[in-house]
């Protein structure tokens, strides 16, 4: 996927794997999303959840910097090689926001991102737009979490 002319349509490719321990879902909740079934295992076990539950924006951070990081690795194996790297730029939105099962205390989600839909952007004329959705699957193989969002992309990529 190095090129916008190379993507296609029903691409998907895992982008990276993040475990939620106990220690890293309190600490998240304690500054962000301060809700006792993130703070506390018992109470996460009293909860809906049934146990110490990540918040749903723990888990949309964690998703976040995968996709970062995916991207960054993806331009550097580009860069290696001198080939065009298409840069997937800012973001103008989402939707679809799904937060599907809990993500418990020694949960491990992998996610994956998946084309739905490639088109030429109208303005401005040097980007191309992406329609894509990424999944969280747990360990269990699960989907916990889905968000589809729109991203621009860069026509003309960098390096060769």
């Amino acid at each position: 996927m190095c090129r916008f002319e190379d993507i296609e349509v029903g691409q998907r490719r895992e982008i990276g794997s993040s475990t939620f321990t106990a220690e890293a879902i309190r600490k998240f909740a304690e500054r962000f999303d301060p809700q006792l079934f993130h703070l506390d295992e018992e109470e996460g076990r009293k909860s809906l959840f049934g146990g110490l539950a990540a918040s749903g924006w723990h888990v949309g951070s964690a998703c976040m910097r995968l996709i970062v990081e995916d991207a960054d690795r993806l331009a550097e194996e580009a860069a290696i090689r001198f080939e065009e790297f298409a840069h997937w730029d800012v973001s103008p939105g989402f939707r679809e926001l799904r937060w599907i099962k809990p993500v418990l205390a020694g949960d491990t989600i992998t996610f994956f991102r998946e084309v739905l839909d490639k088109r030429l952007s109208m303005s401005p004329p040097a980007l191309g737009s992406l329609q894509v959705r990424t999944t969280g699957i747990n360990q269990r193989a699960e989907e916990v979490f889905t968000i589809r969002s729109n991203v621009s992309v860069s026509l003309h990529g960098t390096g060769g």
